[in-house]
């Protein structure tokens, strides 16, 4: 039988289960209001710009290393030398500066005024955004310690760079699949649309552990980094403009907008990424098809004619 309370106020009986609900609705309320102004606490154009920046850099820097490895290796196939260490070189200062920014990454997220300071629980899970964005970096951090260990050991299995780069990859987007819970509905579109670059950059670098040096898949890893590196920073000026009105959150014409501002930025990408091939490729083989000197010519011809002279000599003696 159904039990009735009387609310404060008026002579209205109504069932206390009715009342138990009514007030786990507003508690639920409550706890979800908390959590979206939480989350707009946490969240912040420096927030977008960091990750961005990591992204813009690595994509140019591997838009203009992919190619000049691809020439000078062609050159001292062609000259039959032995390459130079330089690039090996390269890859450790590459794998270095990962784990730096890795590292400056985990603290930014950790230690700014209102971060988790290390603390994932107590009496609730505390910033659990912060260490999202924490675990993304610390693969990235995995992924220069890989770099390192190719660089400057011969035990380290082939491909084992390109691995821990694919699985950084793939580690970030699965974090920000489970990362637009409870959002509006551009902010879950731009962040949608990010996972495409994520999910196609994990793709086609693990496609390099096993075609290594492949031009197409170097393109695609370039471009979809400088990608994501822009879409970063436009997410961060749509959800937090730095001037202007707000964008509305709810608008489809925002959204159809915003779906062919990707395709711009990739289409901008791919255009950076061709233009660095082009001209590392014309630089690089032109200082390779360089002239010879007067000096070396001097050398070869009196090479040339010292060997020549010994022998005619020889033929004078018999």
């Amino acid at each position: 039988m159904r039990a009735y309370t009387q609310r404060r106020g008026g002579d209205r009986c109504v069932p206390s289960d009715w009342s138990a609900s009514a007030t786990h609705g507003r508690g639920s309320r409550r706890k979800a209001t908390a959590q979206s102004v939480d989350w707009k606490r946490m969240a912040n154009f420096k927030g977008h710009a960091l990750p961005g920046s990591f992204f813009l850099l690595f994509g140019l820097w591997w838009s203009v290393k992919a190619p000049w490895i691809r020439c000078c290796r062609q050159r001292f196939i062609t000259g039959r030398k032995k390459p130079p260490s330089v690039s090996r070189k390269i890859d450790l200062i590459e794998g270095s500066l990962k784990v730096f920014f890795a590292f400056v990454g985990i603290m930014a997220e950790q230690f700014v005024p209102d971060g988790p300071h290390a603390h994932l629980y107590n009496g609730g899970w505390v910033k659990l955004m912060n260490w999202q964005h924490s675990t993304m970096y610390l693969f990235y951090g995995l992924s220069g310690a890989a770099d390192i260990l190719c660089a400057t050991s011969r035990f380290a299995p082939q491909g084992l760079d390109r691995m821990a780069l694919a699985l950084a990859l793939f580690v970030e987007g699965f974090l920000f699949y489970y990362h637009l819970h409870n959002r509006p509905m551009l902010d879950t579109h731009v962040h949608s649309l990010l996972l495409v670059a994520v999910f196609g950059g994990a793709a086609s670098t693990a496609l390099e552990v096993f075609l290594r040096e492949n031009a197409v898949l170097e393109i695609l890893r370039c471009s979809l980094a400088i990608l994501q590196g822009s879409w970063f920073y436009q997410i961060g000026f749509v959800l937090y403009p730095l001037s202007g009105p707000e964008w509305d959150q709810t608008d489809h014409n925002n959204m159809m907008f915003i779906t062919m501002c990707f395709c711009w930025h990739y289409a901008v990408a791919l255009l950076i990424t061709g233009v660095n091939y082009a001209v590392v490729w014309r630089v690089v083989g032109s200082c390779v098809n360089k002239p010879t000197s007067n000096m070396e010519m001097g050398l070869r011809k009196n090479t040339v004619d010292s060997s020549q002279k010994s022998l005619l000599q020889e033929s004078d003696e018999e």
